[in-house]
C-alpha cells in the first residue's frame, strides 16, 4: 500500500472546505460545476477532478447530501441502534477498518489533572486539514483539528485539558498514530487513554458504537444510555469530545434533518460523513 501524501491531502481538503462553505451558503439556488468552481478558483475540470478525489464522488451528488432532505434520509436509513450495536466497535467504512479501544482515568487519576504524566504532541496534515494530537504512554489522549484561531489556540486546549502534565512536542513520535488513523493496513487497534466525567465518558463511549457511514440523533443516543430525556446533556457531551474523528461525535445529526454544529466547523463534518457515506 503505497502511504498518501497527508500534506497534500491536506492542501486539498482547504479548497474542498472553501467549496463546501460556498455551496452551503448558496444551496437554495443549487449552484452550477462553474460557479463553485470559480469560487475555489480552479477550472471546472481540475475542480471536478480534484473532488472526486478527495470525496469519492461528484460535486453534484455532494450538494444534494448538504441538502435537509438527505439529512433526514441519513437518519431514516442508520440511526437504527441495534445495527449500530451489533456492529461492536468495528469501523467497516471504506476509508479505514479500526478498532477503538477506550481506557479512561481512574477518580484518582482525573484530580491530578496529569500530574507525573508526560503527554507527546505534534501537528500533522491530515485527510481534513491540519490537526494536533497528543498520547500518553497508554493511548491518544488528544486530537483536534486546526480552526481559525491556528496552533495555539489546539495547544492552549491541550493543555488546559491535562493542566498539570508535561508536555513534549515532537511530532515524529506522533506520527506513526496519524498514518495508523488515516492509513491502516488490514485490522488496526488505536488505544485512547480519555478524561471526563462519568458521564461524558458513557456518551462517547456510546459513539462508538455508531459504525463508520453510519448516523444517529442527539436523542437516539441518549436512549441507548437509558436517558432518553438528556439530549441536550448530550450535545453537551459531545461538545467537549477530546478526541475528534475517533470518537466519533460528527456522526450525530439533529433529529428535525438539519447536520448540526460541529466544534471543528460544520463544513468538516459534512466533509468526514460524505467520505464515510460516498
Amino acid at each position: 500500500m503505497t502511504t498518501p501524501n497527508f500534506a497534500q491531502l491536506s492542501e486539498d481538503y482547504n479548497r474542498i472546505e472553501r467549496a463546501i462553505q460556498f455551496i452551503e451558503a448558496n444551496v437554495n439556488r443549487q449552484p452550477d460545476l462553474r460557479e463553485v468552481a470559480e469560487n475555489v478558483h480552479l477550472s471546472e475540470y481540475h475542480f471536478q477532478r480534484l473532488f472526486t478525489r478527495w470525496a469519492g464522488i461528484s460535486p453534484k451528488r455532494f450538494l444534494q447530501f448538504l441538502t435537509k432532505e438527505n439529512a433526514k434520509a441519513l437518519l431514516r436509513q442508520s440511526s437504527l441502534l441495534e445495527t449500530a450495536y451489533s456492529s461492536g466497535l468495528s469501523s467497516p467504512g471504506r476509508l479505514h477498518d479500526l478498532f477503538v479501544k477506550c481506557e479512561a482515568v481512574t477518580p484518582g487519576e482525573y484530580k491530578l489533572q496529569g500530574a507525573g504524566l508526560r503527554i507527546v504532541h505534534g501537528f500533522h496534515a491530515t485527510p481534513y486539514g491540519e490537526c494536533l494530537l497528543a498520547t500518553t504512554d497508554r493511548g491518544i489522549c488528544f486530537l483536534a483539528f486546526l480552526t481559525r484561531e491556528g496552533r495555539d489556540a489546539a495547544l492552549k486546549v491541550l493543555k488546559e485539558e491535562w493542566r498539570n502534565a508535561n508536555f513534549i512536542d515532537d511530532s515524529t513520535r506522533t506520527l506513526p498514530h496519524i498514518e495508523a488513523i488515516f492509513t491502516p493496513k488490514g485490522k488496526t487497534t488505536v488505544k485512547l487513554h480519555v478524561k471526563g466525567t462519568n458521564f461524558q465518558l458513557k456518551v462517547w463511549e456510546a459513539l462508538l458504537h455508531i459504525p463508520s457511514g453510519q448516523v444517529s440523533s442527539y436523542e437516539d443516543l441518549a436512549a441507548t444510555m437509558g436517558t432518553s430525556s438528556a439530549a441536550r446533556a448530550v450535545g453537551n457531551a459531545l461538545a467537549h469530545n477530546p478526541i475528534a474523528y475517533l470518537i466519533p461525535c460528527h456522526r450525530v445529526l439533529r433529529k428535525v434533518g438539519d447536520f448540526g454544529n460541529y466544534r471543528y466547523g460544520s463544513a468538516r463534518k459534512k466533509a468526514m460523513l460524505m467520505r464515510e457515506i460516498g
